[in-house]
């Protein structure tokens, strides 16, 4: 009994495990599913305006990219379900064989029995007796044996139900894995759709190639703007500091307990705007469409739907709010001696000075009606002069 006991709680915990990992990789896809929905609320958006941007390109790359993670997660719940699918084959087997065991023994005692019914008959066994103590342990053994019969016949009836349960988990794991099967396939058409958007979305603006190129220009001046005036901050603070006496910047106790709260909360910070999709991210890399240019980033333009507000992603205060040419309003955020920068707004409703508490709303986000309805805001995190890449210090 204790065999098939241990063997039953063998097989539940197979399929606990099985399960968790099995809901954690559902969850996660739930999560893609959502993002690939809000990417193509902003898609259509976009394509209200009929000509070809490097902002649908964008969004349009960010959707072919989460559609692949997508189906990646549909390959992984494939393999799970597999996993699961051969462990309940194995112990249907093993249980099978323990069974057929189980039902020979107890046929085997059954034809003991008949066999030696007479020499078996309990009360003349148990008068034969030669004293009380003989009788008594005559009588145990009778109840023993009983015992044990009836065991048996539990271990059979209870072998029939774990193999009756674990036929029919085998069968529900066959049809999720049709199901998630039939979901990867219609993914995998929406993505070969995608790709040849793509294309064409490729061409119509490799056409464009001079005003692409003037796009870049316009916004690596827009870029130098910001870098000049962060470091402008990070050497008037330092100069403050060194009239005190130190050296670099000198935090204050809070500023001290700020900066210290916001590397703890490295990788769980609130987005800097409620809904959002990154189109483009932090460093160099290739520009989407002329292939031999490189772009530089110091931060991440996050795009977003039309009227959205910008927020803090964390406790600070606002050290600078300025005009740049080309690229609207921007608001640096200082938090100990961490700095957060949020351009490309209209209408802020902070000033420098303001003391602001995370989530707080800063101003709205730009939407450039002359492309597509463009709503992005750039995000920047430097540590004093040092830029950091965003997109490892937001939630996931």
């Amino acid at each position: 009994m204790r065999r098939l006991i241990f063997f039953g709680f063998f097989i539940f915990s197979g399929i606990l495990l099985n399960g968790q990992s099995l809901e954690d990789l559902q969850t996660k896809k739930e999560k893609t599913l959502e993002q690939i929905k809000y990417t193509n609320r902003l898609l259509n958006e976009a394509q209200k305006n009929e000509k070809s941007t490097l902002n649908k390109l964008k969004l349009l790359n960010e959707q072919i990219k989460l559609r692949n993670q997508l189906i990646t997660g549909y390959n992984n719940e494939i393999k799970t379900i597999d996993g699961g699918i051969d462990e309940n084959t194995e112990q249907i087997k093993r249980l099978d064989s323990d069974l057929e065991d189980l039902k020979k023994e107890y046929a085997e005692m059954i034809r003991f029995a008949q066999k030696n019914r007479n020499s078996y008959d309990k009360t003349l066994f148990l008068l034969s007796s030669k004293d009380f103590n003989q009788a008594y342990k005559r009588l145990i053994y009778l109840q023993q044996y009983s015992e044990y019969r009836q065991k048996q016949a539990a271990r059979i009836t209870e072998t029939c139900d774990l193999i009756d349960q674990k036929v029919k988990d085998l069968e529900k794991q066959k049809n999720q894995k049709q199901q998630i099967l039939s979901g990867k396939r219609q993914e995998a058409q929406k993505l070969d759709g995608e790709r040849a958007k793509q294309g064409k979305y490729v061409v119509s603006l490799q056409q464009k190639k001079k005003d692409l190129q003037k796009q870049l220009r316009d916004q690596q001046k827009i870029d130098e703007q910001l870098s000049r005036a962060i470091e402008r901050i990070v050497e008037e603070e330092a100069r403050k500091s060194e009239k005190k006496g130190s050296t670099g910047f000198t935090l204050t106790p809070e500023q001290k307990l700020i900066s210290g709260k916001l590397e703890q909360n490295r990788g769980r910070l609130p987005w800097p705007v409620e809904r959002g999709v990154i189109t483009e991210r932090f460093g160099i890399h290739a520009h989407p469409v002329l292939k031999t240019v490189q772009v530089k980033n110091n931060g991440i333009d996050i795009s977003t739907s039309p009227g959205t507000r910008a927020r803090a992603v964390f406790d600070g205060e606002v050290s600078r709010v300025f005009g740049i040419s080309g690229g609207n309003i921007a608001v640096i955020v200082r938090h100990g001696n961490y700095l957060t920068v949020y351009s490309n707004l209209k209408g802020v409703t902070v000033k420098a000075g303001d003391k602001i508490k995370a989530k707080q709303e800063l101003g709205i986000i730009f939407t450039d009606e002359n492309d597509g309805g463009k709503t992005s805001l750039k995000f920047q995190i430097w540590k004093e002069s040092q830029k950091l890449d965003p997109e490892l210090w937001l939630s996931k």
